[in-house]
């Protein structure tokens, strides 16, 4: 009856592309696939105080509604306003993903009269999202600064409004846009710039605010995403823009309207996390540490916590996988269709709390792996 689909996924298994739910990662394992980049998630002490300060007993555990029905707790409103007034801007919208916020955002604010030109490496929910807008789509070479510019030179007049989407840090490469340089063109082609911070919040800039925090373009960008899931230790997302954009989003956002909204004490946790990212500057530093230590290791170019170790074929990787995990490291393999074929590989997502003297480890359990 659903030979179609076993067959689909056969062909999968031999193209070494199936993907499968892993178990938890082992205590005695290094997690090194982990978004939790401040190392918050099992920090103990900084659950101990949030319950201290807001007892258990006082949240729910489900919000049962929709935010525009019964389930727009106190706590969303607090959040937003912390997270508007950090960014200095007018207002904040809390999503329930980041999935959510980019699949909501550009189907509502993008007609058919427009265009999104976005970045050839941008989030599959990104590229989803812009699916399912009505607007025209193009696409530029990856920080191809030049060619983004000659694609607004040619398309720019042609449409009501330009879209120009990319993220901070890029999740699979753990290379950066240079906002700077997007801003001066969106500013150039009366655009608008649209950036996904999900890699970037939390860890990059003095306050943890981002790359748009770091390269002092906060209030240039029109629409800044991020999510909570990474580096926050929590759930949910976020956009940081004008309040005309946000009542707007709260009447168009069929990812916002048609869902239940987080549960309170979610939201409780976010908000007292989001409160303390500016205290969190060791932290940071520890990061940019031990990330600089490993890509400096494997010889990679990356500047942030993101490194990857290109393997080539699926296969290759999961086999390098395999025996980092038989080494008591966790690290699992990125493969086609995720990445571009020839480029399958294991991606180092590191943490703070990871110690310097695991470096080496890891180092040499790879050069073990490639003379056996």
């Amino acid at each position: 009856m659903y030979l179609k689909y076993q067959q689909a996924l056969d062909l999968l298994s031999i193209k070494s592309s199936k993907r499968t739910l892993p178990e938890t990662v082992p205590s005695n394992m290094l997690n090194l696939s982990s978004n939790d980049y401040l190392g918050l998630m099992n920090n103990d002490a900084l659950k101990q105080r949030f319950f201290n300060e807001k007892p258990l007993l006082k949240w729910k555990f489900s919000s049962s509604s929709s935010r525009l029905l019964t389930g727009n707790s106190d706590s969303y409103k607090r959040l937003e306003t912390i997270m508007a007034k950090a960014f200095e801007r007018e207002s904040c919208l809390i999503f329930n993903s980041g999935y959510h916020a980019n699949i909501g955002i550009l189907p509502a604010l993008c007609s058919k009269n427009d265009l999104i030109i976005a970045d050839k490496l941008v989030h599959a929910s990104l590229i989803d999202g812009i699916r399912l807008s009505q607007a025209d789509f193009k696409r530029f070479n990856h920080l191809d600064y030049k060619q983004l510019e000659d694609i607004l030179i040619v398309n720019r007049d042609k449409y009501e409004q330009v879209f120009i989407v990319c993220e901070s840090i890029y999740s699979m490469d753990g290379d950066c846009s240079d906002l700077q340089k997007m801003v001066a063109l969106k500013k150039k082609y009366n655009a608008y710039l649209y950036v996904d911070e999900a890699h970037a919040i939390g860890v990059r800039g003095n306050k943890g605010l981002g790359l748009s925090e770091e390269q002092n373009c906060i209030a240039e960008i029109d629409f800044i995403v991020g999510t909570f899931g990474k580096a926050l230790a929590s759930y949910g997302a976020y956009i940081v823009c004008d309040d005309v954009i946000k009542q707007y989003l709260i009447n168009t956002s069929r990812s916002m309207i048609f869902t239940t909204a987080l549960p309170p004490i979610n939201v409780a946790w976010t908000c007292f996390i989001f409160e303390q990212l500016s205290d969190f500057s060791t932290l940071r530093q520890n990061l940019f540490t031990v990330s600089k230590a490993l890509a400096e290791t494997l010889d990679s170019e990356s500047t942030t916590h993101i490194i990857p170790y290109i393997l080539g074929e699926n296969e290759t990787a999961v086999k390098y996988s395999q025996y980092m995990r038989d080494n008591n490291f966790y690290v699992l393999p990125i493969r086609h269709p995720t990445v571009p074929l020839g480029t399958a590989r294991l991606r180092f997502s590191l943490t703070a709390d990871i110690p310097l003297s695991k470096i080496t480890e890891i180092s040499n359990c790879l050069k073990t792996f490639i003379y056996s």
